[in-house]
């Protein structure tokens, strides 16, 4: 499995770069106005890079059948984090959402860890009770109280869009596992109340989803962002308006260097950019689910399943918002959006992917 390992490293490192050529084009006029530094925000992307590289490097190290051991306690250490974060003059709040802690120059989110921590959870659970996952009682119902604690006090934050994306990687974990279809009938029966009450009953959410309807129809309002993003495209043509000369991100495309940097790269770049980055994630995609076929062992196999899942179906969200094909869940587009906990964990997932293509083949 090294060519796929190489291949899968390669498509990464293609998507990091463009992402700190992007940060920069994205943010420099917006950092110069804000900050007093147009670098602002690209000096803090190389120094997350910089970390997601150590953290990356260490996980390379070890042997990913090490984490089956302290699954538990990292789900706990995590769950615990998401209920600080949610205490005041502890969790910071900004623009409504307390979502992070502050640490020193750069604020942790601890949701982009829970990712890690479900994920691993999730495949220890589901390789420790094959015989068991198609029992409703002793393989469905532990599994999603968990993830429904989870997914909870994210929701709590509020972050739905990181809820649903957990939620929706771990049911696939544990469909791929062999669970039952009519159990996750019965839990998309239950999901139904708690649809409308997160988000027909909430005034802001229920806004994206009527904009995402038709935009253009508060383009001035609600709509605004979602016009913007359409507008970004279609300046960019097939060839792009050229690489730093792009209007929409001066101040008229809010979230230009986090959630719809792929905006300003389809204008910039035109459509063969912005194709080529999808291309790109198909091919992390398809490279992934390669090397997750090819593992033997079944926690390497369903964690394996869950990274490739998680990054692959996050790009697919973020296209599909940033194209108006899908309402704003408010995720960044992988190793390319400024966000420092998202880089780092991304890259972290990524590594644990390779480290177990590496050591299932030498096993």
């Amino acid at each position: 499995m090294r060519e796929l390992r190489i291949s899968v490293a390669t498509i990464c490192l293609a998507l990091i770069c463009l992402g700190v050529i992007m940060v920069y084009s994205t943010s420099g006029i917006y950092a110069m106005q804000g900050k007093g530094d147009s670098f602002y925000y690209l000096k803090r992307h190389v120094i997350f890079l910089a970390m997601g590289f150590v953290f990356a490097g260490v996980i390379m190290s070890l042997d990913y059948r090490d984490l089956r051991k302290i699954a538990k306690p990292i789900l706990l250490v995590t769950i615990l984090l998401l209920i600080l974060v949610l205490v005041p003059h502890i969790g910071k709040a900004s623009y409504g959402a307390r979502r992070w802690f502050k640490l020193g120059f750069f604020n942790f989110q601890p949701t982009e860890f829970a990712k890690i921590a479900m994920l691993v959870y999730a495949a220890d659970f589901l390789s420790r009770k094959s015989f068991d996952v198609k029992s409703f009682r002793r393989g469905f119902v532990p599994l999603m109280m968990v993830l429904g604690v989870v997914c909870a006090l994210i929701l709590k934050q509020p972050d739905l869009g990181s809820a649903f994306l957990i939620g929706a990687v771990v049911v696939i974990m544990f469909f791929i596992a062999g669970g039952q279809i009519a159990y996750l009938g019965v839990l998309a029966l239950m999901a139904i109340p708690g649809f409308y009450f997160l988000v027909v009953k909430v005034p802001y959410r229920w806004a994206r989803i009527a904009t995402f309807l038709n935009p253009w129809q508060d383009s001035q309002g609600a709509g605004f962002q979602l016009t913007q993003s359409q507008i970004a495209f279609g300046s960019g043509g097939l060839f792009g308006v050229g690489l730093g000369h792009s209007i929409q991100k001066l101040f008229y495309l809010p979230a230009a260097h986090t959630d719809f940097v792929l905006s300003i790269i389809g204008e910039e770049m035109g459509f063969v950019g912005a194709f080529t980055v999808i291309l790109l994630f198909g091919a992390f995609i398809w490279q992934g689910a390669r090397i997750a076929k090819r593992v033997q062992d079944p926690f390497g196999y369903y964690l394996a399943v869950g990274i490739v899942c998680i990054l692959g179906l996050q790009a697919v969200i973020n296209v599909g918002v940033t194209i108006g094909a899908l309402p704003t869940k408010g995720l960044p587009l992988p190793f390319i959006s400024y966000g420092g906990s998202a880089l780092v964990v991304n890259m972290m997932l990524v590594a644990l992917l390779l480290n177990i293509s590496r050591v299932d083949e030498c096993s």
